[in-house]
């Protein structure tokens, strides 16, 4: 997948707050893992007008956090936030590092350490621990760096909130996410993050979603529209997600007009590929649009994915009727009336057969919408005239109405199924907008 294409960086008026994230885990970096901490916090940040700066991921050593701790803060970043290393363990040294940032010592929480003799007694009750490691382990996590603020624990680790004489200001979180995310309103509603917050002020959005255009494209448009439009304020990044370009607009306060007179642009260039506006995913879009309908599906190379994608959302079986995974050929005529002639004609993969198939799980849920997927997910049973990556998609519904696709789909398998949804739901969109 291509990387984001960052157009401009945002133009500031006034005094802005840098964040820094410091996620640390060594199974991060082995790859055992994958950070959900970061992406969630990055999030979380610029929603609060902070512009993170970085995002670093080190290993359980303690050097290493504190190099990264350092780095940050020689850059005059203001507010850091970190995840995990705070456990009962020998290497959960996140607070000892961190008390090494600010320059001052650990000392005993008192209150917190009767908090947390109050958890570990619960989990006691569940299991066979040891008395005396449970009594270090609750000491360990109840040491915090002198003038921090502890936060309460969601799990058995308390948070911190560490003002730095001179430096940034440290949020310490835990590592499990459901942790971390649960102690996130705490840590903004200390002092020392508020007079943070104070200072900054929150971005004005947009997002538009595109599908079928090159990023490419988008790349140039953006060259020619900045020709007579100034976007300096505006910073624009362009990425792809599930097979959609989407645009991301964001600026402080004061560039609304730029904002929109861009959107014009874009979609007087680009009306035929724009479906979103507003930030509405397609997966909203077709809940709404599925509405007083009915919908059956029929499945091969995508083996579910379709239905599972449709049915994410809660209420989903006011419009799913059912679907079918007919991967054999012999599934496809007796699952779904498909005739075995049309398959020997034209191949299992053939725009033929998707119609039937489609037309089949309509009959079979006695829905209004039926769509039928069937193609060469690979990596092999490819073919010059029908590779890997050939998928054929079609959509029928109960008063005539056909909207059918065949190309060949970009990707290694995964890539491939999961695109083939995206282009099978743009389909259902289009039938039920315009069903001409």
């Amino acid at each position: 997948m291509p990387a984001p294409l960052a157009w401009r960086l945002v133009s500031n008026n006034g005094p802005e707050v840098r964040a820094g994230i410091v996620v640390t885990g060594t199974e991060l970096l082995g790859g055992q893992i994958t950070d959900r901490n970061g992406p969630w916090l990055a999030e979380r940040l610029g929603e609060l007008g902070l512009e993170v700066a970085y995002l670093i991921c080190v290993g359980d050593r303690p050097t290493d956090l504190a190099a990264a701790l350092r780095f940050l803060a020689d850059q005059g970043i203001g507010l850091i936030v970190t995840s995990g290393g705070l456990g009962p363990t020998a290497d959960d040294l996140t607070a000892e590092v961190v008390a090494g940032l600010a320059g001052v010592e650990l000392e005993l929480d008192e209150t917190m350490e009767r908090q947390i003799a109050a958890i570990l007694a619960r989990l006691r009750g569940l299991a066979r621990f040891d008395p005396e490691a449970l009594r270090a382990a609750n000491r360990k996590q109840a040491l915090k760096p002198r003038g921090a603020r502890a936060l309460p624990p969601v799990g058995t680790a308390p948070g911190l909130v560490v003002p730095v004489d001179g430096g940034p200001t440290v949020i310490v979180l835990p590592g499990p996410p459901p942790e971390l995310q649960a102690m996130w309103p705490a840590a903004l509603a200390t002092p020392a993050v508020r007079a943070i917050l104070a200072r900054t002020t929150p971005f004005e959005s947009a997002q538009l979603r595109l599908f079928g255009l090159p990023e490419s494209q988008i790349a140039a448009t953006l060259q020619e529209v900045s020709a007579a439009l100034d976007l300096t304020p505006l910073e624009i990044t362009t990425c792809l997600r599930r097979a959609e370009l989407v645009i991301d607009i964001r600026h402080r306060p004061g560039a609304e007009a730029i904002r929109d007179a861009l959107i014009e642009q874009l979609r007087a260039r680009h009306a035929r590929y724009l479906f979103s506006t507003d930030g509405t995913s397609l997966d909203d879009q077709l809940a709404e649009l599925l509405r007083g309908r009915r919908i059956g599906l029929a499945e091969s190379c995508t083996g579910g994915l379709l239905a599972a994608r449709l049915t994410e959302r809660p209420g989903a079986s006011d419009y799913v009727a059912g679907g079918v995974v007919a991967y054999s050929n012999r599934a496809k005529t007796t699952l779904l009336g498909v005739p075995a002639p049309l398959i020997e004609q034209h191949g299992a993969v053939s725009p033929e057969v998707a119609r039937a198939m489609a037309e089949g799980a309509r009959d079979r849920f006695s829905a209004d919408v039926g769509a039928g997927i069937t193609g060469v997910a690979g990596p092999g049973g490819g073919t010059d005239a029908k590779p890997v990556g050939y998928v054929c998609i079609c959509v029928t519904t109960s008063d005539g109405a056909v909207r059918a696709s065949e190309a060949v789909v970009p990707g290694n398998r995964a890539e491939i199924r999961d695109r083939s949804v995206t282009v099978a739901m743009h389909l259902l969109r289009r039938v039920l907008t315009d069903p001409a």
